[in-house]
């Protein structure tokens, strides 16, 4: 890897290569096709906040951030976080994630932000031990059957 992390939004010039991106086939049954989180910040454009992650020019990770998401429904609890989460096979390993969980918390904090929530399918092999060593806590809420952490940022 050059080292050369960053973050571009995804526009009509680049969407064939956001959709390629993929994880590996053991880690499909944990993270939905980044075709489906596109689809999902269609139709919640006001909170979704998808990014393809480069390195130089080569495409390694796509993420999507929720940003002011009314977590219930009730207009009281506001959240922001990590919504998704793709790396390519290749890259893991070489601090894609921890730059992509950076990058979403910096993003967070940019808006205001003290807290930065991700959820995750549990399971044996699932991304769980990631979040955790990056510091987020168990919550000990679900969110449509995945788990919820969170991570201060103050």
């Amino acid at each position: 890897m050059t080292r050369s992390l960053r973050l571009v939004p995804v526009t009509p010039a680049n969407i064939d290569t956001a959709i390629a991106v993929k994880v590996r086939p053991d880690q499909e049954p944990f993270v939905s096709p980044v075709v489906k989180s596109l689809a999902e910040a269609y139709v919640h454009p006001n909170v979704a906040w998808p990014r393809l992650i480069l390195d130089g020019d080569r495409a390694v990770g796509f993420l999507m951030a929720f940003l002011d998401i009314d977590w219930n429904g009730k207009g009281v609890d506001f959240r922001s976080g990590l919504w998704r989460l793709n790396v390519t096979p290749d890259a893991q390993g070489h601090g894609v994630g921890r730059f992509a969980v950076e990058s979403v918390a910096a993003e967070v904090r940019r808006r205001g932000g003290t807290q930065m929530y991700v959820t995750w399918e549990p399971g044996e092999g699932g991304p769980e031990g990631f979040y955790r060593k990056l510091g987020f806590e168990l919550t000990g809420e679900k969110s449509g059957g995945q788990t919820v952490g969170v991570l201060d940022l103050a």
